[in-house]
């Protein structure tokens, strides 16, 4: 088997063009005895057809064959799938902050909390990037140098990654999908990280795209990045990193194409069941598309953009779903700055709830810090796919009231909303119900008991208040009509008893 260094030369070699090699070739010539050239004609041209051949990087045989290759490591596999909750059935938990402890443990920590999570109600855990980046052991992963060493192999200043080793990993989505969890992966497609120095003739100078990994799988180089002898750029680079280039098919094969794809290897060998995707400003939606039909599986975007049009405009493009930061912006505004007003403003959810993943905080930005209760009762109680921060419920927050959040959610919070009232201090909104009750939320950011009559969807009916902070249980007027109550910095969430 021809080794990497050589399989690199060669891809990097027949990437010349024709006129190039015939004039290097004559130059050679000429340095000897360009006589011999009318002497050796047949020859010379008969190197030249068979050069010819392969002279396209993306139809290289020996690129072929690296991409047929049986993946390393097989053995150890994912198992389990055929009882999973459905994604968006139930809550997602974001299982890792940004710099959760290195040294390789975070996997057998998370394994050791999807049973308490399962059984709380969530209905899949979303893992941080999982293979090998230029930090190593210290990287939470968003700097991406082998796509399939998931700590496997003595690269970057480690074995193991900053989580674990590949056999943890497969044990901790092993484990996810006996307690009906689904897993979904973290994707860094944009930029990568960790290349050796090489000459770029796009750059006219050296440039770090020369990534041979020890996995011997996706090998790169210049022709893979951005510029190119195809595009000089894309819709984004990221921190000055290698930016990759998705209009070439070398790099459509080894991300999502080919049987040994990132894709397919991370579905169907390491045992993943969905996708969020990191920085999607920085390439066309179309990348997500494609990489969603090919493989399937449940996805969504990081596309950072506070304006709701936008995140929809994208969204239907790649015909998936977004975190929804419009909504984020929005509690920002009514929860830490006391304007309840301000969640009557434009957010994703209210345009096309079943692409709309709602959150409090992710490991990037943490910008409620006041009222953050009020906010997980919003996006538990309203249209969306909410999430749940690995930090807010271990750690932060009151862990049994979240527990009734997620079962309300869950069990109550069906159909579309209607809002009924909104002031600086209170919220009251009514999910209208599908196939069940539905629900009236009441938030109330002022610093007493608040009373407010409003309209349900009962007539003559008992209800309560399912998070016990009211012990009322008034009947329904034969209009529908009803006076709730809320206590100070807190919520009630009212339906039928």
């Amino acid at each position: 088997m021809t080794n990497l260094s050589t399989r690199k030369r060669f891809r990097s070699f027949v990437h010349c063009s024709t006129d190039n090699y015939l004039s290097n070739l004559k130059n050679t010539i000429n340095q000897n005895n360009y006589q011999n050239m009318k002497k050796n004609q047949i020859f010379y041209f008969l190197l030249i057809g068979l050069f010819l051949i392969s002279c396209s990087k993306d139809e290289v045989t020996l690129d072929n064959e690296q991409q047929s290759k049986e993946p390393t490591k097989q053995t150890i596999t994912a198992k389990n799938r055929s009882n999973l909750k459905p994604i968006g059935s139930g809550v997602m938990m974001q299982a890792f902050y940004w710099d959760v402890p290195a040294g390789g443990t975070w996997w057998n920590v998370v394994k050791n909390k999807v049973d308490d999570w399962s059984n709380a109600g969530i209905d899949a855990i979303w893992l941080p990037p999982v293979s090998k980046a230029q930090n190593g052991p210290f990287s939470m992963g968003y700097d991406p140098f082998d796509y399939f060493d998931f700590g496997e192999y003595n690269q970057m200043g480690s074995v193991e990654t900053r989580f674990g080793s590949r056999s943890e990993l497969v044990s901790l989505v092993n484990t996810a999908h006996n307690n009906r969890l689904s897993v979904i992966a973290d994707i860094v497609l944009n930029h990568n990280s960790g290349g050796n120095s090489e000459y770029n003739p796009f750059k006219g100078t050296n440039t770090y795209t020369d990534y041979q990994p020890m996995s011997g799988m996706f090998n790169r180089s210049y022709y893979d990045f951005h510029p190119n002898d195809a595009q000089a750029n894309d819709e984004g680079v990221f921190g000055g990193f290698a930016d990759l280039s998705h209009t070439k098919s070398y790099v459509q094969d080894w991300l999502w194409r080919n049987p040994n794809s990132v894709a397919k290897y991370y579905r169907d060998v390491i045992g993943f069941d969905g996708w969020r995707f990191d920085y999607v400003k920085g390439f066309g939606p179309w990348v997500v598309k494609e990489w969603k039909n090919e493989v399937g599986g449940f996805s969504v975007g990081e596309y950072w953009d506070g304006n709701a049009a936008t995140l929809d405009w994208w969204s239907g493009q790649a015909e998936v779903s977004a975190f929804d930061f419009a909504c984020y912006y929005r509690m920002r505004d009514a929860f830490q700055g006391n304007n309840l007003n301000r969640l009557n403003d434009d957010m994703l959810w209210k345009r096309n709830s079943s692409r709309s993943v709602t959150f409090v905080t992710n490991h990037d930005t943490d910008e409620i810090v006041n009222n953050k209760i009020l906010a997980y009762a919003y996006i538990l109680t309203h249209e969306g796919y909410p999430t749940i921060f690995y930090r807010d419920y271990e750690e932060w927050l009151n862990k049994e009231r979240l527990n009734n959040l997620i079962w309300i959610h869950n069990n109550l919070a069906s159909g579309n909303t209607s809002i009924l009232y909104t002031d600086n201090d209170e919220y009251v909104a009514r999910r209208n119900g599908y196939n069940g009750a539905g629900l009236v939320v009441y938030i109330n950011n002022s610093n007493n008991w608040q009373e407010r009559w409003v309209e349900t969807n009962w007539s003559n009916t008992r209800i309560k208040d399912y998070t016990g902070h009211s012990n009322w249980e008034p009947v329904t007027q034969g209009g529908r009509w009803v006076k709730i109550q809320a206590p100070p910095k807190s919520y009630s969430v009212w339906s039928v008893k």
